[in-house]
Order: structure tokens, then sequence, then C-alpha cells
């Protein structure tokens, strides 16, 4: 049993060595994947429709699909136009692409019901 313990300890030993210290200064690798991800966040920043594109969307009865998700929203969704990963097309192609409708928020659900009421 000795043994066994005698290798752990040193096995985490060596680890704690590999392991950077917290106050290690950045090296040029550390920086490069730093504005990797701010130019990733910037890329997909500029992906995003534009306000304008949206409401052009609309009016031609586009639906938002979700790429990554295979889901698409309509236009009273708040996700219309909103997910890093998507674009616009008609209902019909959304479907025969695969795509299936975004399932109904529980605040819509109360509100309909609420307007049937009356």
């Amino acid at each position: 049993m000795k043994p066994k313990w005698i290798f752990v300890s040193a096995l985490a030993g060596a680890l704690t060595l590999m392991a950077p210290s917290s106050g290690q200064t950045p090296t040029a690798n550390d920086r490069a994947d730093s504005t990797a991800t701010t130019a990733t966040k910037k890329a997909v920043a500029a992906v995003l429709p534009t306000d304008q594109q949206i409401a052009d969307a609309k009016a031609n009865g586009m639906v938002w699909v979700n790429t990554r998700t295979k889901v698409y929203h309509e236009a009273d969704s708040g996700f219309y136009g909103k997910t890093k990963h998507g674009r616009f097309m008609t209902k019909d192609e959304a479907t025969k692409a695969g795509f299936r409708a975004a399932k109904e928020s529980a605040a819509k659900k109360a509100n309909k019901s609420a307007t049937k009421a009356h």
C-alpha cells in the first residue's frame, strides 16, 4: 500500500511544478489567444443583423433560424435576429431544411389565455 501512496504523492508534486504560477508574465502565445478571442467577438457582432435588416425581414414574413440548434423563431420572439448563429429565411424554407419551431414561452402562453378570456 505504501508504494501506491508514494507514487500518488510524487505525481501530485510533479503536476504542481508543471502548472504555471499565477504571477507569471503572459507569453506571446497568451497575448495572441487574447487577441483572437477579441477578434472572434467582433466577428460575431459583425454577423448579427442590424435593426433595419430585422425590420425588413419582419415586413417580408421571414423567420430567424438558429443554425446551431435547428430552431426557428417567428417575428414576435425575443430571439428574432438575436442568436449568435443564425440567418433569415421563409418559414417554408426553414421547415424543408429541417428546422423546427421554437417552443412558446410560458409568458406568451399566459398572455394568449388572458386574451382569450376577454
